[in-house]
């Protein structure tokens, strides 16, 4: 029995055409106004995505706009206080260590949290390297459990209106 492919493949499939669908309801503009009133909400841009695709039927905001959705909030200047996939480690890092508080033989948890930790400094030092990050940000348990309490989009005054 081949077990190659058996991890990793979660994930849906994405849409076969990198051309606009015809039945596609909102113009451009449109979308992007969406997109910016989803922000404000405090929705994180995966969370766009899936609100655009289940409610108004918009598939792929690049085939759309020619953008990626992340562009288009740094056009209104709406940007994350940290990059999502990281901020999302570090929300699970910091629910493991609650609970490893309250349960500290629980050695599959320390593990767990071993490995998340591991995944938080590599990315660290991709964002580092790639500017994304200031070259002198550490990821602390202290500080990120201070990082996750807050929302994870920032929204400019100007924007805010």
């Amino acid at each position: 029995m081949n077990r190659g492919k058996e991890k990793g493949q979660s994930h849906s499939t994405r849409p076969p055409s990198t051309v606009a669908p015809k039945w596609i309801q909102y113009s451009p503009e449109e979308i992007e106004l969406i997109i910016v009133e989803l922000a404000k909400k405090g929705y994180p841009p995966s969370m766009i995505g899936i609100i655009l695709r289940d409610q108004y039927g918009i598939p792929l905001v690049k085939s759309v706009l020619g953008v990626k959705l992340q562009k288009v909030l740094q056009k209104y200047g709406i940007k994350l206080a940290i990059p999502e996939d990281l901020y999302n480690l570090m929300k699970r890092a910091v629910n493991l260590r609650r609970h490893l508080e309250e349960h500290p033989k629980d050695t599959h948890s320390q593990r767990g949290l071993i490995e998340i930790e591991s995944k938080i400094h590599r990315l660290v030092k991709y964002y580092k390297r790639k500017g994304i990050l200031p070259p002198d940000w550490k990821y602390r348990p202290d500080q990120a459990k201070i990082l996750v309490s807050r929302p994870l989009v920032i929204v400019p005054e100007e924007a805010a209106e």
